[in-house]
């Protein structure tokens, strides 16, 4: 069993929270019951009820950072109860984690007393939003036009925010806006702002109307529109402070999403395997198939990858702050799409059953599937992320020829066993300048993985995995170092040297989750590890042909997968706490 090196309250918040979920999600008129769940999508209605006893729990708590009078230490933390959540239903999860996007601006640029107010009432359970973007502009906010004009008494803020999540339904928007005049400062004129609705004069604002969405039908996807002069204590951070803070929050906000991709990835493969081995065809379970077995070992594999490096970049907010940079850029492109792509291939398994609102789990593959795709726009498309990174692929190279690598922080963002320390978020940095130890550790990580092979601790077949993806890691910072900067923008090339990249991170995530375990390793988690690098391997060598070939070591590793599934019963996880059976 692998060991957890987590908070005692961290922990026992866990434990509840997962209770509480199995308990609320046990009968048909329960909050969380597939039933309840979908009966509410159909009719496009919010989860009132579901999100109500989220903060009763006391989920909220987790939103706010310990040192604001919240529990947030561990960022990890926050993932993982995320996931719980969004196992069992996406809509309400994103809807209620949503109060942590719209209070991390504060957080990380507020004054004191900003954060000391903001943390009380969000524990008290009041609903923060983040408005961002606008009808005409989408995520290009430089274009920004809504505005903040300084005015005797403080700011008149003026304009409509559109497709914000909660705006409608919360108690405090933070607001970003472009101030007048503009200040003199590279990053431009754009400011965020913290409006209290409550204390807003009567016709300060209106709601825009709720959207009608393809997934999370019942979430408050709305917008606002703003007229009203707010005081001068409503400025959050300096002026012109704006951009910097978005990438420095995105930072936070983009790793949290990954517990929503991993939470759908859980119901997705306990759907699959239920369905595998009820299902009774020319007189076999599916599941007794060879093609079935490889499909449900390459899914949980492609999630136990993405897992990995959720677990380092969670846990890299307090080890490897500077860094964040890269690890959630990394991680908001990967993960989600590495779960979306399981889900479709679920869906090939199910048929047409996993479609059908009322034949087959009261309809909850068909609408998972449809939640799940909005994780992959929100807080930055594929597309912008991997923009991100394409911009930093010169400190990228810089750090993996210079063999620069924080490997005490890639240890501790990577030892389960150990309990990470408080993050100073004052660290993160718009840019990672010494580059991603994570990746720039591999050369040492595969050293380590030889020794253990050769001691007999991990089969050879993972060394081979190893010396695979550090030669493929070789090769593609190379072809980083030939990319020029262009006026025309980042080529196709580039995002598919993104991509590559994240993969490289994620297979290293794997490695040092291996080399920093407890000894000796459980034979669970090498297996994990094998499983996973076998898939690292496999898409990279669709880049890249000169990476070796891994079928052989792919095959038995896959179908040891799904046999220990089978025997567990439970979907695979890096943390047995966390695997998801039947609850």
């Amino acid at each position: 069993m692998t060991v957890i090196g987590t908070r005692p309250h961290d922990q026992a918040m866990i434990e509840s929270v997962a209770a509480r979920l199995a308990e609320a999600s046990a009968e048909p008129d329960q909050a969380f019951h597939p039933a309840t769940v979908a009966a509410l999508d159909e009719r496009d209605e919010f989860p009132t009820t579901a999100c109500r006893m989220l903060t009763e729990w006391g989920l909220s708590r987790w939103y706010v950072p310990k040192e604001h009078g919240g529990e947030l230490v561990d960022y990890l933390t926050l993932v993982r109860l995320v996931r719980l959540v969004a196992r069992k239903d996406l809509t309400s999860a994103v809807a209620h984690a949503k109060t942590f996007l719209g209070a991390v601006a504060v957080w990380l640029g507020g004054d004191a007393e900003q954060a000391k107010d903001l943390a009380a009432r969000i524990n008290d359970g009041a609903v923060v939003s983040w408005a961002l973007t606008e009808r005409r502009h989408g995520s290009d906010l430089q274009a920004s036009e809504v505005t903040a004009s300084a005015v005797d008494g403080g700011w008149r803020i003026t304009g409509e925010k559109w497709l914000i999540n909660n705006a409608t339904r919360a108690d405090a928007v933070c607001l970003l806006a472009r101030t007048e005049p503009v200040p003199e400062r590279p990053s431009g004129g754009l400011s965020f702002f913290l409006l209290d609705k409550s204390a807003l004069a009567g016709g300060a604002y209106r709601h825009l109307p709720k959207e009608r969405t393809l997934g999370i039908r019942g979430a408050d996807i709305s917008g606002i529109a703003v007229d009203t002069v707010v005081p001068p204590e409503a400025l959050v951070g300096d002026v012109g402070d704006g951009l910097p803070l978005v990438v420095r929050c995105l930072q936070l906000t983009r790793t949290m999403c990954a517990g929503l991709s991993l939470g759908a990835a859980d119901h997705a493969l306990r759907l699959a395997m239920t369905y595998a081995s009820e299902r009774v065809v020319s007189g076999s379970r599916l599941i007794e198939l060879a093609t079935v077995r490889r499909t449900l070992g390459e899914v949980a594999a492609s999630a136990l990858l993405a897992e990995a490096a959720s677990i380092t970049a969670a846990r890299g907010v307090a080890t490897l702050t500077g860094e964040q940079g890269v690890a959630a850029p990394v991680v908001k492109a990967l993960v989600p799409n590495l779960v979306q792509e399981g889900i479709e291939r679920i869906g090939e398994l199910l048929g047409a059953r996993g479609f059908l609102t009322d034949v087959y789990a009261d309809g909850s593959f068909a609408k998972l599937d449809r939640d799940h795709r909005i994780v992959g726009i929100f807080d930055g498309t594929t597309s912008v992320c991997r923009h991100s990174l394409i911009a930093q692929f010169p400190w990228l190279v810089r750090g993996w020829n210079g063999r620069r690598c924080d490997l005490e922080g890639v240890r501790a963002a990577s030892a389960l066993h150990t309990v990470p320390r408080r993050p100073d978020l004052s660290r993160l940095s718009v840019v990672a300048r010494t580059g991603c130890s994570q990746v720039q550790s591999l050369p040492t990580l595969v050293e380590h993985v030889e020794r253990m092979a050769r001691s007999g601790a991990v089969p050879d077949a993972v060394a081979r995995l190893a010396d695979a993806v550090r030669s493929a890691a070789d090769r593609l910072h190379q072809e980083l170092a030939a990319q020029r900067p262009s006026a025309a923008g980042a080529p196709a090339t580039a995002f598919e040297l993104a991509e590559r990249y994240e993969l490289c991170y994620a297979a290293a995530s794997c490695l040092s989750l291996l080399c920093f375990a407890e000894s000796p390793t459980p034979a669970a988690h090498v297996l994990r590890v094998r499983a996973a690098l076998a898939i690292a391997v496999m898409r990279l060598r669709e880049f890249d042909e000169e990476t070796t070939d891994p079928s052989a070591s792919a095959a038995d590793a896959l179908e040891d997968l799904v046999t220990e599934w089978q025997h567990t019963a439970t979907v695979p996880s890096w943390f047995d706490a966390d695997r998801d059976g039947d609850r």
